[in-house]
């Protein structure tokens, strides 16, 4: 996937005003629209156009836009691949990016703005009620197994009298639920936008993520991690202490285990109303030869034990 220079495509500095940007689309569309323009890929030209608009002219797309690029020296046509949470924090209005798919627009936008957050609202019914808004929280895994409070700052985007676009941030404290899984919703009731003529204010919904772990990955309600064990842990078999996200747990390590042998701790996983599962990717770890009494022992067992690892390549 390539990086798309939305800025470059309008032609516009990164410090363009609202009304500088217009301006800027007017005059592309005018150059570039199928029906009039004499250009041979202006029906192309036009779709980038388009999408570099429905971004910059919307000051909530804008702002994470801005955030995803910001000292990462992305160009316009590099490989790209967003990083974790890189939304993560933004409040936006409604259901945030949800609804601004389009099929005429690149897998970039698609990726970064084409994926529907949250739940479901009310606010079809509710339409003086105020407005509800949406946040993507980055949480770490521990914090699914205790429950935690975090205090959690969140960034706003809204255009100044000039017409650019400026972070507003508030921060508020959260109580994670103990069980929390990736893409859960977290109601805040009242924290939304506020109500017209006395109506109540909306809700704020806050969208479940965890960070990138050095040592577990999550899938769902599972958590995968890899488990070092030595040479002769795996072939004898054997009983072992190792961490787990809520403490120790003893894992019995069968004989004869091989690298890549999954151990499967049923109910280990996320705590959650229905619990997930822990699995453990075994990984044999060879002592390295760093004295010759090690090296004699190795020689030994090549010697004594007289294995061949490729026997089933017919070699």
């Amino acid at each position: 996937m390539e990086f798309k220079d939305y800025y470059q495509t309008l032609g516009v500095s990164r410090e363009a005003t609202a009304e500088e940007i217009k301006k800027a689309f007017r005059r592309l569309a005018r150059k570039y629209h199928p029906d009039v323009s004499k250009e041979t890929d202006a029906e192309q030209k036009m779709k980038e156009v388009n999408e570099a608009n429905a971004v910059l002219s919307d000051p909530e797309k804008r702002a994470a836009y801005d955030q995803l690029g910001q000292g990462r020296g992305f160009q316009a046509g590099s490989d790209f691949q967003p990083p974790p949470g890189w939304d993560a924090g933004f409040e936006f209005r409604g259901q945030g990016f949800g609804g601004a798919q389009n099929a005429d627009f690149s897998d970039f936008f698609a990726e970064l703005f084409g994926k529907q957050m949250g739940s479901n609202t009310r606010q079809a019914h509710h339409r003086i009620r105020g407005e509800d808004h949406h946040a993507k929280i980055m949480l770490d895994v521990e914090d699914t197994y205790v429950g935690a409070s975090r205090s959690l700052t969140l960034r706003m985007p809204k255009l100044d009298n000039q017409g650019r676009t400026l972070l507003t941030e508030h921060t508020l404290n959260v109580r994670i639920p103990k069980g929390v899984y990736e893409g859960q919703i977290i109601r805040l009731a009242g924290q939304g936008g506020p109500g017209h003529t006395g109506e109540a204010a909306g809700d704020l919904f806050l969208e479940v993520h965890f960070k990138p772990h050095n040592r577990y990955r999550i899938e769902g309600k599972d958590i995968h991690a890899t488990l070092p064990v030595a040479p002769w842990e795996a072939a004898l078999g054997a009983t072992i202490k190792i961490p787990v996200p809520n403490g120790l747990v003893e894992v019995r390590i069968p004989e004869n285990s091989q690298s890549g042998r999954k151990l499967r701790l049923r109910g280990r996983g996320i705590p959650a109303a229905t619990p997930g599962d822990l699995y453990l990717a075994l990984e044999v770890v060879l002592p390295p030869v760093t004295t010759q009494k090690e090296r004699e022992f190795y020689q030994t067992m090549a010697k004594e034990l007289a294995f061949n690892p490729r026997q089933y390549l017919g070699v």
